[in-house]
């Protein structure tokens, strides 16, 4: 009887290793990845929550629950509020895109968008005062230097390397020896490359660009070490906030971004160039449309997906921006390039404030997330995977 009872569980065990052999080895195919990113993705960002939640220098201490987000934010329902303001302005852009063409009164979605928009930026505004009047100063600024550098670098990072990729698409020699050229600045060590930057930006009169930009009659800058606004700098005004702009200093290491990634974006975007169809170049050509017509009309909307792709983790990327910055940083710039990552590692390395620091985290990880959003429901509908 018991033999008889083992016969049929093993049958049955046969049976369903033979029914679902294929969803079993995909599972096991996916396990080494899924081990990885738990392990090194996952479990970092819930054990940052933990500590951020104690007071932790090197080891564990005593419990105190919110209170290292209460001295970052000043009051952390106005973060909220913050976070709720900026999802309604990507909710009033949302509504604009998704009923305009639906709904036949256009002048109520008109309105309905326009009153989202407004009620978002006196909430922004609101919650954002009190943080700033209550919270880190230091940490509340530094995003809106890593904003900064993130908007500047990033769409001029893309755009340069969309032009760099659609000329290297066209009939050219040399163009392998050009690609190859492209990558160098992207496998330049970053340490080494700001080390060079921090060179050719020197404030010194007799400085690489600062002769180079006297050819052309331009007075010599200070660079690096200049912490006026580019507002000061070109108009004479000084604006305090966020409309005032990146310093200088700050603009200099936005030069190190391009130059860093700009090429290795051009490849990747000469890749999907690569696999459109020639064919539908050539009915445009036929049909006399000019080469302007053909790059908006047929090459943007074919490369959008990888256009959000890089947008997307180019956004994500450069708010981590933190090896070539702390290399180029000078005492004489002061704070202006303290982007978020130079404020956590300070408290994590210099202050010994791993909880502190693990809190300013995940602040960052929240408002990362929110980006995210607003960048997929910006690009959503001329996104096509087909």
């Amino acid at each position: 009887m018991a033999i008889l009872q083992l016969e049929i569980k093993l049958n049955y065990m046969i049976n369903f290793l033979r029914k679902y052999s294929n969803q079993i080895n995909g599972y096991f195919f996916i396990l080494p990845a899924v081990l990885i990113i738990s392990l090194f993705g996952i479990f970092p960002v819930f054990f940052g929550m933990y500590m951020s939640i104690h007071k932790w220098k090197v080891f564990k201490g005593r419990f105190l629950g919110f209170e290292n987000y209460e001295k970052i934010l000043g009051d952390i329902s106005s973060f909220w509020l913050f976070i709720f303001g900026l999802l309604l302005m990507i909710f009033s852009y949302w509504f604009w895109s998704e009923y305009k063409n639906k709904l036949k009164n256009l002048f109520l979605v008109f309105i309905i968008s326009i009153i989202s928009l407004i009620i978002s930026l006196i909430i922004i505004n609101y919650s954002w005062a009190i943080m700033m009047k209550k919270g880190d100063e230091d940490f509340l600024y530094s995003l809106i230097y890593v904003f900064y550098y993130s908007f500047f670098a990033i769409t001029i990072e893309v755009g340069l390397g969309l032009l760099i990729a659609y000329s290297l698409y066209q009939k050219i020699k040399g163009k392998q020896f050009f690609q190859m050229i492209l990558l160098f600045p992207y496998i330049t060590p970053a340490v080494m490359g700001g080390a060079v930057f921090f060179i050719i930006f020197g404030r010194a009169d007799n400085s690489l660009l600062n002769q180079f930009i006297g050819f052309f009659g331009f007075e010599p800058q200070i660079w690096l070490f200049d912490k006026r606004t580019l507002s000061e700098i070109f108009f004479g005004v000084k604006i305090k906030g966020f409309f005032a702009g990146p310093s200088l200093a700050l603009t200099t290491s936005i030069f190190y971004g391009v130059w860093s990634y700009t090429g290795y974006y051009a490849i990747i975007l000469l890749a999907g160039l690569s696999i459109i169809p020639s064919d539908l170049y050539e009915a445009a050509k036929s049909e006399g449309a000019s080469r302007w017509q053909t790059f908006t009309k047929i090459t943007i909307p074919l490369l959008m997906p990888i256009i959000f792709f890089l947008l997307l983790t180019g956004f994500i990327n450069s708010f981590q921006a933190f090896n070539h910055i702390l290399v180029m940083q000078t005492a004489s710039a002061g704070e202006t390039m303290d982007v978020v990552t130079i404020e956590i590692f300070d408290h994590f390395w210099d202050r010994v404030k791993f909880g502190y620091a693990a809190a300013e985290g995940v602040v960052l990880f929240v408002i990362l997330n929110v980006l995210a959003i607003s960048q997929y429901v910006i690009f959503r509908k001329r996104l096509s995977y087909d």
